[in-house]
């Protein structure tokens, strides 16, 4: 059987590859170590000995000291590595001391860099989708010497009640498998988001649909309370506290608004297994619907509590 054309070209490809290789490798090389080299999280490369434009395979010959320190590196050691992960390669010369001292390829952060990053963090983790943080430095920031690599940021410790208008933020600078060092800042913090305000003076007790609202721009931060998340129409809420006019409305600041009025005649549905008696009772709290409130029965002047099912209904369980 003939072998296929396809098969005879995939045969000669392999040669030609396994010869390229074999040419290569065979091929001396000079190489010059440093009196000092900065190098990356991958350690120190074979092309960073190499005349620039060398053409030479990824050969790793040592790691990277932690950052903030050093390791020296001996031609002899050199020698040993390329003997162990390329050992058809042939280094003809040598320049440059002895001996090299390696450490960390470093950078500058500078404070809008870092202004930047510490406010997605502390959006993505403590703000999240409340509202928008505007942060500031209360104080400069000197900047700090990092390694020339991708970094995050880590908050090391954050306040119970959550971000605060002025404080200070601890945090952690950290790479893939180390850390960077820990900081801290002094900052000034706005979380901006679009809240529901009085417009007029609201007294306890109005109902939601027939108060003047609006929405405004407010900071979360200085509001005391949660604001209160609703519909202008909603006719199932009432207020349940006064509001002065300009005042963001907090989610204590409304309730479902009463159906029932304490003093109110009702029907209070007995209820006992599949046994039920409606009998005529007086409402002795307000109450909105799915609320627990107090009735007291108009003959036996007995007092029970029941689930309010409406506004003349009661339900009462034994």
């Amino acid at each position: 059987m003939r072998p296929s054309l396809n098969n005879v070209a995939r045969t000669t490809l392999g040669l030609l590859l396994l010869l390229a290789v074999f040419v290569f490798q065979a091929l001396p090389v000079t190489l010059t170590l440093p009196a000092e080299l900065k190098v990356t999280r991958d350690g120190v490369q074979l092309r960073d000995l190499a005349p620039e434009g060398t053409d030479l395979p990824e050969v790793r010959l040592a790691g990277a000291p932690e950052f903030g320190r050093v390791l020296f590196l001996s031609r002899a050691q050199v020698t040993a590595a390329l003997r162990d992960a390329a050992p058809g390669l042939t280094v003809t010369n040598w320049a440059g001391p002895a001996q090299t001292k390696v450490s960390r390829r470093t950078r500058r952060l500078d404070e809008a860099e870092l202004l930047n990053v510490l406010t997605e963090t502390l959006q993505h983790e403590l703000v999240r989708d409340a509202g928008t943080l505007e942060l500031k430095l209360s104080r400069p920031w000197p900047g700090a010497n990092i390694p020339d690599e991708p970094f995050t940021v880590k908050l090391t410790d954050s306040s119970p009640s959550g971000l605060q208008s002025h404080g200070v933020v601890r945090f952690e600078l950290r790479g893939d498998r180390e850390s960077f060092g820990v900081f801290s800042v002094a900052i000034d913090a706005r979380v901006w988001a679009e809240v529901w305000v009085a417009r007029t003076t609201i007294p306890r007790g109005l109902g939601l649909r027939d108060a003047e609202v609006m929405r405004e721009r407010r900071d979360l931060l200085t509001l005391r309370g949660s604001p209160a998340q609703f519909s202008a129409d909603d006719e199932r809420l009432e207020f349940a506290e006064n509001v002065a006019a300009g005042t963001p409305i907090t989610a204590r600041a409304l309730r479902l608004r009463a159906v029932v009025r304490r003093g109110k005649l009702v029907d209070a549905v007995v209820m006992n297994g599949q046994l039920s008696i409606t009998v005529r009772a007086e409402a002795l709290d307000d109450g909105a619907p799915g609320q627990v409130v107090r009735v007291r029965n108009l003959r036996s002047k007995r007092e029970f509590r029941g689930k309010v099912k409406d506004e003349q209904t009661i339900v009462v369980s034994l």
